[in-house]
């Protein structure tokens, strides 16, 4: 079966709504457990971690009892924390200009994304080539990043391209009808795109940039959550801390508990799972320690004021909590 990142999103949303709660004999295992809701993403760094907590009743261990609900992309979920209804989401590094701005506070990094690809029609075999082509990209997210980072590399920049701005979806099907010459797009797109056109050319790879550049995932909070109810905070970077170590440990096997959660085929979730980079725990608390995390989120942010995204971002001491992390 042929998946459209659309189709794939929706079959997964329908498999995720249709998950049970944790039952009645294992919140009763429990004492003084807080209801929290919990945003993520159908895909699989959008939603390993809340499938693993699910699969290993971590939600519980901790003292949560999560209502879970399933979004199509970080922003939303941060305009959800605006209107009060959602308490802790997951973005991909193309929404950290959100918090960036103080609209939500940072709280756990989940991978480090190697997925995005600027790819090209046969014949065009570097970034160089596409000057003067039309190039298709979601605006302001990792693939837009990677593509400004591939163009500045080889001497260019955005203007010296025709860009077409264009949703996940709509590229998929541009590039395999030949509308476009180009595309920055990320893997498992790359793989459905693929199949259509076997002949693709990845002019530029993320982990081409890493460590200089590099693009995380993140859990974001309600800022009311920190400043009203830091102890629920802490429960929930536990929960995400255990299930990151067990992904760390096994993520052939986390793949298949995320596929069982969404009630979709392992397949698109195996291949997303090869292009990310899965740090430990202490991995990533020593890295919040040492100012590596703070380092990629500047980094992040030098883009999104390049990109015109914003002016002034906070630094990100104010908006990761990085001791929270640390500590719990």
């Amino acid at each position: 079966m042929t998946f459209t990142r659309r189709s794939f999103l929706g079959a997964a949303a329908a498999g995720a709504l249709a998950t049970p709660m944790l039952g009645v004999a294992t919140r009763r295992g429990y004492a003084q457990v807080k209801p929290v809701r919990i945003g993520y993403i159908a895909d699989y760094f959008g939603t390993s971690l809340t499938a693993i907590a699910t699969d290993q009743n971590l939600w519980a261990k901790h003292g949560l009892e999560p209502d879970l609900k399933v979004f199509t992309n970080g922003p939303i979920q941060i305009q959800a924390f605006g209107a009060g209804s959602l308490d802790f989401g997951y973005v991909g590094p193309g929404a950290l200009w959100l918090p960036a701005m103080g609209k939500a506070k940072l709280v756990a990094i989940n991978a480090l994304g190697l997925s995005d690809r600027v790819i090209a029609q046969k014949g065009i075999n570097s970034v160089a080539d596409l000057k003067g082509k039309k190039v298709g990209v979601p605006e302001g997210t990792s693939g837009d990043m990677l593509l400004r980072l591939g163009l500045a590399k080889a001497g260019m920049s955005i203007s010296d391209i025709e860009v077409v701005k264009m949703d996940p979806s709509t590229v998929v099907a541009a590039f395999a009808s030949k509308q476009i010459d180009g595309a920055g797009i990320w893997y498992p797109l790359v793989g459905i795109i693929r199949k259509t056109v076997p002949d693709l050319v990845e002019v530029a790879k993320s982990d081409e940039f890493y460590p200089e550049n590099s693009f995380p995932s993140a859990f974001v909070a309600r800022n009311e959550v920190i400043t009203d109810d830091i102890d629920m905070a802490g429960k929930f970077v536990a929960t995400m801390k255990e299930a990151n170590d067990y992904r760390a440990a096994d993520v052939p096997r986390s793949v298949e508990i995320t596929a069982k959660f969404l009630g979709v085929p392992i397949e698109p979730l195996q291949v997303e799972s090869e292009n990310g980079k899965f740090l430990t725990s202490e991995e990533l608390a020593a890295a919040s320690k040492d100012g590596t995390v703070a380092g990629w989120l500047k980094g992040l942010n030098d883009q999104f004021v390049a990109f015109g995204k914003m002016q002034d971002p906070l630094d990100p001491e104010d908006y990761y909590l990085a001791d929270l992390y640390a500590g719990n």
